[in-house]
């Protein structure tokens, strides 16, 4: 159950006409203190392929410290926990898992548990809460989804082996069963550097891609999908894509509710409307302007933001990390069997096909 990064080739490395600069890692670990673990779940007897992937968006800070945040819904059918409070407040403390639909409840236990051991001074001698952001996106095709193969102790897990660095995509984590476009989908991550002024900022994404049908299906702006139909799975959209942004840009909560928003033309450039069954469920958060909980602050406290005239860069970096994200997490897929209905295999992405069809491009460029 190891959740190494893969010898796959990325999308970039297709020759893909991917714009922006991505950071070191081209991950959401670009963005400072920024952590990722995974705990995937896999075996084939017990149909089980799914598992949860865990963000610590301040994983180098001994205490808890709440990041500012905003959230939108492009589709609500699906489940993001603390919402409620992050857009009242703007911020939330701890940690983001993703898992599926019905592990929800079981990963949100996990992550409260290690928030109060992580933090044994706030929440055993203090009055500290916890209310982690849990989301989800439905893994029943690949996935024995009731037998509800997620448990607490895997959440933990996850949070324990979150590291910075190099993200390993695909069917990883809470990726693990998910299906994208009708072919293997997953956990997929991309990141960009932005100028703006004197400062070099890091926008980046990481999704838990699981929607779309083929025939909507474009890539990099090749309607690929309405040539590609063979081994379809799905009559109509059923599945859902979750979406993290992080940011170290100093922006407040409605810029990031503004920046969350950009994810939805970010995975619209691939090519889905938003179907009526999907949870399109996007977070953004920064991880500039530190701050101590508030219940230990003072009265006033002090926040620098981004003059809002300069943030364009900021979302049109955001758009492009959505969108390399997801077709990452198709270029790291591979063949699957599906639990439901038997019999039937959810194939990878071709990804030799796909470097042929965009060949041509790259040498007729050079």
């Amino acid at each position: 159950m190891q959740d190494k990064t893969s010898d796959k080739p990325r999308a970039r490395d297709l020759g893909l006409p991917l714009p922006g600069t991505p950071g070191v890692f081209n991950a959401i670990t670009d963005v400072p203190g920024v952590a990722v673990g995974f705990r995937t779940l896999t075996d084939p007897v017990r149909r089980m392929r799914t598992g949860v992937t865990a963000i610590v968006p301040r994983q180098d800070a001994d205490d808890p410290q709440p990041v500012w945040a905003g959230q939108y819904a492009l589709n609500g059918n699906g489940e993001m926990t603390g919402t409620h409070w992050i857009n009242d407040a703007g911020y939330f403390l701890g940690p983001i898992c993703i898992t599926n639909t019905h592990g929800v409840g079981m990963v949100h236990h996990g992550a409260t548990r290690w928030m109060i051991d992580r933090y044994p001074t706030h929440f055993r001698q203090g009055h500290a809460w916890a209310m982690p952001v849990v989301a989800e996106t439905y893994d029943g095709v690949l996935n024995d989804i009731n037998a509800l193969h997620v448990s607490a102790a895997d959440a933990v897990k996850a949070l324990e082996t979150a590291r910075f660095g190099p993200v390993a995509e695909g069917s990883v984590g809470g990726g693990n069963g998910m299906i994208c476009y009708e072919y293997k989908g997953g956990t997929g991550t991309s990141s960009r550097l932005v100028q703006i002024g004197d400062k070099t900022y890091t926008v980046a994404a990481l999704v838990q891609a699981n929607h779309g049908l083929r025939p909507w299906l474009n890539i990099c702006g090749e309607p690929v999908g309405q040539a590609w139909d063979e081994n379809r799975l799905l009559d109509a959209e059923t599945g859902s894509i979750i979406v993290i942004l992080a940011t170290d840009a100093p922006l407040g909560p409605l810029a990031l509710r503004h920046l969350a928003k950009r994810a939805a033309i970010g995975i619209g450039r691939g090519g889905t409307p938003g179907g009526n069954n999907s949870g399109d469920i996007f977070l953004a958060f920064s991880v500039a302007n530190p701050q101590p909980m508030p219940q230990s602050a003072g009265p006033e406290t002090t926040r620098v933001e981004l003059n809002g005239e300069y943030i364009d860069p900021l979302y049109l970096a955001a758009v492009e990390a959505v969108e390399e994200s997801v077709l990452n997490a198709m270029v790291a897929g591979e063949d699957v069997p599906t639990v439901k209905p038997p019999n039937k295999t959810c194939s990878a992405l071709p990804v030799e096909r796909l470097r042929a069809h965009f060949s041509p491009r790259q040498d007729a460029a050079q």
